[in-house]
């Protein structure tokens, strides 16, 4: 029911996620970033925990590829999980357990990892990291190009319906979080969309944290 893709920045060291589904809120379940350590998503028939348990691993020193391994050797139900994993080295991981729906793929290489479950077709994830690989720029822009490029090729074998992406980068929180809960239409479209809105106020965003007295106004009627 899912695709997504798990990525660090080699030149800033900001890791992201971005997933896709026919299901509902799939964000909300299904990807995880903590800064310094690693991205990880959790999909097929999910279990939002494991995200959070693979990080954990992480920051405790372990490697994307051990970090699953642990969570492989240790949890009940392991077959029905789909897992990806990106550390703080750009290593990357993927488990796809026994009981993936349909058709299932993955495809991983230095920073990136992406994967899915009853998919369009087989070639979806490796086209997904060429997409990536093959970009530069904000790490953002190049993780939705690789969700174009897999609804380029067809995506799910039934429609999306919903999409999110989170990025983090020195923060103890995510600097960007945007969910398209549900949508009729395309929702990797509408989250591009409210990337390109909310993009150029993020940096004003962080600032507002961590430095109020000299953060911009915020441009809305009454604020001085």
């Amino acid at each position: 029911m899912t695709f997504s893709i798990v990525a660090r920045c080699a030149l800033t060291g900001q890791f992201g996620a971005a997933v896709c589904s026919s299901s509902p809120a799939v964000a909300a379940r299904c990807i995880r970033a903590r800064a310094g350590v690693g991205a990880v998503a959790s999909q097929n028939i999910t279990d939002p925990a494991l995200g959070n348990q693979a990080l954990d691993l992480m920051a405790s020193g372990m490697s994307a590829e051990k970090a699953l391994g642990h969570l492989c050797a240790t949890t009940q139900n392991i077959a029905f999980r789909q897992l990806m994993a990106v550390d703080r080295a750009g290593l990357t991981a993927i488990f796809t357990g026994d009981k993936g729906l349909g058709i299932v793929g993955q495809a991983e290489g230095p920073h990136v990892a992406c994967a899915g479950n009853l998919l369009a077709g087989e070639a979806i994830p490796a086209a997904m990291v060429k997409a990536f690989e093959d970009s530069t720029g904000p790490l953002v822009d190049r993780m939705l190009l690789a969700m174009r490029a897999a609804m380029a090729l067809g995506g799910e074998a039934g429609p999306v319906h919903s999409a999110g992406l989170l990025l983090v980068d020195a923060q103890s929180w995510p600097i960007a979080d945007l969910r398209v809960d549900w949508s009729e239409a395309d929702p990797i479209e509408e989250l591009s969309q409210l990337w390109s809105l909310y993009s150029p106020q993020m940096g004003s965003y962080v600032q507002r944290a961590l430095n109020p007295s000299m953060a911009p106004s915020y441009g809305v009627p009454g604020d001085l």
